[in-house]
């Protein structure tokens, strides 16, 4: 069978690589995205990075703000797509759109599921102290993150690594992933796996609460949600009043006896030592209130004084 005419919706940087490949490879009839949103210090007006590149390209753009009313669902039917393909779109589609295509809709999901359904799987494969993620095709169903997975492709996460960087790794793999998966459904050799909910967990949104450091917690739970969060929306502490992004860490082998997690242990010259509920961590980049973020090293250059063994971060 052939695949003639593809819809592709989606967003976000992370979906750019998917539609740059089917553009190489099919025919993509129209890009659905975000309407434009206020970023920025001005709150100017700016475009997703999915409509930069559909503009570049010469590719139809739609930018509905509710993909599920009865008029945009009939526009959709109208097109006749032979499958809709979605990639971190940002809103939930109606059954009555996901009936529409021939051959259904596929969605690029950035986690090995049913581990880290939801909204931000990259952040919580890293938070949650995993050593292996990936992404997954999948048939979508009604369900958030619930439909038939169609293929699967593992990627390592290393001890230092990233949000930012896992993030541009799993973008182009899902890009290749997706090629794949389309051709199998055109050579008639896809297959469908149901999700096993028993192993599900979910990637909830990111907010104040669980991007705040806990230093009951252990070294590495506290260098994980750095790595985390990193290179948005950065962990945050506090002390003597003031909010601190956390951006780089280090687990410290230290004797903490006596100390209280939060505590500043040491100043060395790389950074700031602290106790946790288990263990040291050097906090080796952090951004001060109203600063860029900076070196460590270069913040106690000026402050040693507030930096006491009698301070902790909270």
């Amino acid at each position: 069978m052939q695949i003639n005419n593809i819809i592709f919706m989606g967003t976000p940087d992370f979906a750019v690589p998917c539609l740059d490949k089917l553009h190489q490879n099919y025919n993509v009839t129209a890009v659905i995205t975000q309407p434009d949103r206020p970023k920025g210090r001005g709150q100017h007006l700016a475009k997703s990075p999915v409509k930069v590149y559909a503009e570049e390209h010469n590719l139809p753009v739609y930018q509905p703000e509710k993909i599920k009313t009865a008029e945009f669902t009939e526009k959709l039917r109208q097109m006749q797509p032979d499958l809709i393909i979605v990639v971190a779109f940002g809103q939930i589609l109606s059954q009555e759109i996901l009936d529409i295509p021939k051959f259904g809709c596929i969605n690029v999901h950035a986690s090995l599921l049913p581990r880290w359904r939801g909204a931000a799987p990259i952040h919580w494969s890293i938070i949650g102290g995993d050593t292996e993620t990936g992404v997954t095709t999948m048939y979508m169903d009604a369900g958030l993150d619930t439909g038939d997975m169609i293929l699967k492709a593992k990627t390592v996460i290393t001890p230092e690594m990233t949000t930012a960087q896992l993030h541009d790794a799993l973008m182009m793999q899902g890009a290749d992933l997706l090629i794949e998966t389309i051709q199998s459904i055109e050579n008639g050799t896809v297959s469908r796996e149901k999700q096993d909910d028993s192993l599900s967990c979910y990637a909830k949104m990111l907010n104040n609460d669980n991007c705040r450091i806990d230093w009951t917690k252990s070294a590495q739970e506290i260098h994980d949600l750095v790595r985390g969060l990193n290179s948005w929306p950065i962990a945050y502490t506090t002390l003597n009043g003031k909010k601190f992004k956390i951006w780089q860490t280090k687990i410290i082998d230290t004797d903490t006896t006596g100390k209280t997690p939060g505590q500043i242990i040491d100043l060395t010259k790389k950074g700031i030592i602290v106790a946790t509920g288990n263990g040291a961590i050097e906090l080796l980049q952090i951004q001060p209130p109203n600063k860029a973020k900076m070196p460590a090293s270069s913040y106690i250059n000026g402050h040693r004084q507030e930096l006491s063994s009698d301070v902790s971060f909270i």
